[in-house]
């Protein structure tokens, strides 16, 4: 397995395997690799012939108040758990590999980035924007993985490769959780004892609501007073949205009634922790 920090050497490992005929998978992380990265990597694995995994804590989709500084970084262990499914190459770029000194250009979409997580973090959908669609470009996938814990981001990225003609098939993954039922997440390492059993609140919360519109319910706004009800039972808990949106324009709807997404973000403690399912 290669590890590389250099643009160049990416590109040229690649276009020596297209060259062969080989089918090439990107999967972006920002690191401290866990079950649900491995999920990604490992479907990208069986699909393709060669396997690029990128890990970069991107600076430009975190606000300033945000946890950029202190977001966890373990390189040793991503690398150990790459090898051990098979990944080709590690692509672990500095930030200024990345934007360089004169950077000034960046992508930005509207619509899709403006509800749910854009609420709150208005630069974050931008940055995520520009760093794969920089990703893309240096790469050059047939094939790029991403999960459904992050469903919005997984929309935008779908309707960017549409919209600006990258000739990649984005491959959405579901969600993969703890024994428990808490979403595998990066950030579950900040949370203390106790707050990591208030977090259970929040698949708890996401259980309930598929099992009340499995059952027929199809009003958004009786779902989310159960939702919020639900959440607000915890006393660490403190939402920043639960919504229901169209699951394609990531709008927000009063009737279920097509592919609907139903989300929500909760802080627990200081750890703000996402969720969601996806009712066809």
């Amino acid at each position: 397995m290669i590890i590389t920090s250099d643009i160049n050497a990416v590109r040229e490992f690649v276009k020596k395997n297209k060259k062969e005929g080989k089918s090439v998978a990107l999967v972006p992380t920002m690191g401290y690799l866990h079950e649900g990265h491995a999920s990604l990597i490992a479907k990208a694995r069986k699909e393709n012939d060669i396997v690029v995994v990128s890990i970069f804590v991107n600076p430009t989709q975190f606000g300033p108040n945000e946890d950029y500084a202190f977001y966890p970084r373990d390189i040793d262990n991503d690398a150990a758990l790459c090898e051990n499914i098979g990944v080709d190459l590690i692509f672990n770029p500095t930030p200024e590999t990345m934007y360089g000194k004169n950077y000034y250009t960046s992508v930005s979409m509207n619509t899709l980035t403006e509800n749910l997580c854009g609420l709150s973090r208005p630069v974050h959908f931008g940055g995520v924007c520009t760093v794969v669609a920089k990703l893309f470009n240096i790469v050059t996938p047939d094939n790029a993985y991403f999960g459904q814990k992050d469903a919005q981001q997984l929309a935008i990225i779908r309707q960017m490769t549409k919209d600006l003609n990258f000739d990649i098939n984005i491959v959405g993954c579901p969600i993969v959780r703890e024994n428990d039922g808490l979403a595998k997440s990066s950030r579950n390492v900040y949370l203390s004892n106790e707050e990591r059993k208030s977090a259970l609140i929040l698949s708890k919360t996401i259980f309930l609501a598929q099992k009340i519109v499995r059952e027929g319910e199809k009003d958004a706004k009786s779902l989310l007073k159960i939702m919020e009800d639900n959440i607000k039972s915890e006393p660490r808990a403190k939402i920043d949205y639960i919504k229901v949106v169209d699951g394609l324009t990531i709008q927000d709807i009063e009737i279920i009634e097509k592919p609907t997404l139903v989300a929500m973000a909760v802080y627990i403690g200081k750890t703000r922790l996402i969720d969601n399912f996806i009712f066809d």
